[in-house]
């Protein structure tokens, strides 16, 4: 069979093996290079001699310098290549590269749940929000008893779900830092999903007060809604009190019907998790395609995770619509350099030995194909962390890269999440259909039932970028409107919340 390898850019002066055993010493590719050993896959090949300190380029850009000389051939891993140093935040480009606004898309809509703050949600769940983790077990065994003793009786609610966290208290909550977890629960708590309107228990006793989590003047704040556990009378007269309120608010999430809303009211977070070599040529770049599709429709588009966009930075501020964007962008970079600098770590520490098991040499080469998620239109707006969006189009979103916080800080805002990988992982969120892509088809057949999307096609020429980012840009459609329903959702595979919380804890 003959060696299959992928070269991304016509800079690059490496490839990755893409057939799925790997190729043995002694291989010719087509074109004459010979492998001088064995190559497992997604690993990187020399495609020419490199003297030491000579720069290894990937998707055009540098990802490292050799360490020592690498003949023709070999195996490029980890542990030839130094590190290069970051892209300076000061001597970036500030909207100099600004994209042409892509012809729009007309017309395309899903089915949805309007709320009355103008939102659209994919999903009618009944939210029980927690403002401590002290209550958290009381919650979760009152909502198994919801589910099986009251949700049977409202079919046009999907679901009842606990809103728990390990915030709340032991914290110092007056910290600057405290305003991001905070600020992260309260929009996750008026999530478009449950409405905007959770029911709310707490402690009593605890720091994040509910007149602290939500201002007092708020609809979604009346003493109707708040159970405080700490004023009743043991636990089964606790779950009760829990079971009484969940009726009611049941009864008014029954009366709401789905009804045709335009893409515009989507909020589609995209995120990676286990990536791979392969992720910057199929998936990543699929969901790209994906997201300038759902822009030209009008949608809000989120990428995330700050250390790996922390590299391509270069690459991003160019792209933003204004001036103001770009500083906005070195903003939330600089913030997050700060950040790793006081904990003694730097951005080096993101990859996981599976990224590198993946063919992923560094940081740097997994951050060049992260941005590949991000498509090529302008960057409109920047939040800062557990901001809720409320632009359209391209919007970077800043999380740090971790698969839990990442996905808790997008929930602050998005109604649908696309998640990309390489490695598998049975990620999954209660609030949001999270649709899985994957990197590779041995992925895909592997795990038949807990991916929704292969984009490995592209890397054998089966498919194009442009197939599979329509086929997700239709999934997320009929998803959104409870006509598809994603592995995760079969299977209720819901991953606890973890907000990020920079501030000390006492």
């Amino acid at each position: 069979m003959t060696p299959l390898s992928i070269r991304v850019n016509e800079r690059d002066n490496v490839a990755i093996i893409v057939s799925p055993e790997g190729v043995a010493g002694g291989v010719e590719f087509p074109g004459g290079l010979l492998a001088r050993e064995r190559i497992p896959q997604s690993h990187k090949i020399a495609l020419r001699d490199f003297e030491a300190g000579a720069p290894i380029v990937r998707y055009g850009e540098i990802i490292g310098h050799a360490i020592n000389a690498i003949p023709s051939g070999s195996w490029v891993r980890e542990d030839m290549l130094d590190l290069p140093v970051a892209p300076p935040l000061d001597r970036l480009g500030l909207a100099t590269a600004i994209p042409a606004a892509l012809p729009p898309i007309e017309g395309r809509t899903f089915d949805g749940f309007r709320n009355p703050d103008g939102s659209a949600g994919t999903r009618n769940i009944l939210g029980i929000t927690t403002t401590v983790q002290c209550v958290a077990p009381t919650v979760d065994y009152a909502v198994r008893r919801i589910k099986t003793e009251l949700l049977p009786r409202f079919p046009n609610v999907d679901d009842a779900i606990a809103v728990t966290h390990t915030y709340g208290c032991g914290v110092a909550i007056d910290a600057p830092g405290a305003a991001i977890p905070i600020r992260t629960l309260k929009h996750i708590s008026m999530h478009a999903n449950i409405g905007g309107k959770p029911l709310i228990v707490s402690l009593g006793c605890e720091k994040l007060q509910p007149q602290r989590l939500f201002s007092s003047d708020l609809p979604i704040f009346d003493g109707n809604n708040v159970i405080r556990l700490q004023d009743q009378r043991g636990f089964a007269e606790t779950v009760s009190v829990i079971l009484e309120a969940a009726e009611k608010r049941l009864a008014e999430l029954n009366r709401r019907q789905r009804q045709t809303c335009p893409a515009s009211s989507l909020v589609v977070g995209l995120q990676c998790g286990g990536s791979d070599a392969f992720s910057g040529v199929t998936c990543n770049p699929a969901v790209g395609y994906a997201a300038d599709l759902l822009v030209r429709a009008g949608a809000t588009v989120l990428f995330s995770e700050v250390t790996e966009v922390r590299d391509a930075i270069h690459l991003l501020t160019p792209r933003a619509a204004s001036e103001q964007v770009a500083r906005d962008l070195i903003r939330e970079m600089n913030w997050y350099d700060e950040y790793l600098a006081r904990g003694e770590a730097d951005r080096s520490a993101n990859t996981t030995p599976g990224n590198k098991r993946g063919g992923l040499s560094n940081i740097v080469e997994k951050a060049m194909g992260s941005v590949a998620k991000a498509g090529s239109t302008a960057i409109m707006s920047v939040a800062t962390h557990g901001e809720k969006v409320t632009n359209k189009g391209l919007v970077f979103a800043a999380t740090p890269a971790s698969d839990f916080i990442c996905g808790t800080q997008q929930l602050a805002s998005m109604n649908m999440h696309v998640f990309t990988t390489g490695e598998g992982t049975p990620y999954g969120l209660a609030l949001v259909p999270v649709i899985k892509v994957s990197s590779r088809t041995a992925l895909a057949e592997k795990w038949h039932d807990l991916i929704d999307l292969d984009a490995g096609r592209i890397a054998t020429g089966e498919a194009t970028i442009q197939q599979v980012g329509e086929e997700l840009f239709e999934f997320i459609l009929a998803a959104a409107s409870g006509k598809k329903k994603t592995w995760a959702e079969h299977w209720h595979l819901q991953n606890a919340l973890a907000p990020f919380n920079p501030g000390p804890v006492t």
